[in-house]
């Protein structure tokens, strides 16, 4: 089992920034830890879409909403993995979920979730 937990949410005006946090831990992260981090986030009434995805090496790849704006990165030897958000505007606005898989399972694991609310 993997548990990952997102932090950093909260309430920005447009044009602001955050930066989103989620931690992985669990014992079949040892010694090998996680493949590949992503976030993805699900507005109210809409579906969950892909925000930002990053691989072990590093490899990234955005939604086209957000390219230019986020930036993922990610700690290995922390098990970690970060979202930075950039002028941010209203259609931001969405819970954000951590999604990962680690190498030693096929599984795939999501955090809670974390609010994100961009007022205009």
């Amino acid at each position: 089992q993997v548990q990952l937990v997102e932090s950093g949410g909260g309430l920005v005006q447009a044009g602001g920034s955050l930066r989103l946090s989620c931690a992985a831990s669990g014992t079949i992260l040892t010694p090998n830890g996680i493949s590949w981090f992503r976030w993805y986030r699900q507005a109210p009434g809409q579906e969950r879409e892909l925000v930002a995805g990053i691989t072990s090496i590093g490899t990234t790849n955005y939604g086209d909403s957000v390219k230019g704006r986020f930036t993922v990165s990610r700690d290995n030897a922390k098990n970690t993995v970060s979202l930075q958000m950039n002028s941010l505007k209203p259609d931001d606005t969405a819970i954000y979920y951590c999604n990962a898989q680690a190498y030693s399972s096929p599984n795939i694991y999501w955090g809670q979730g974390t609010q994100v609310t961009v007022s205009s």
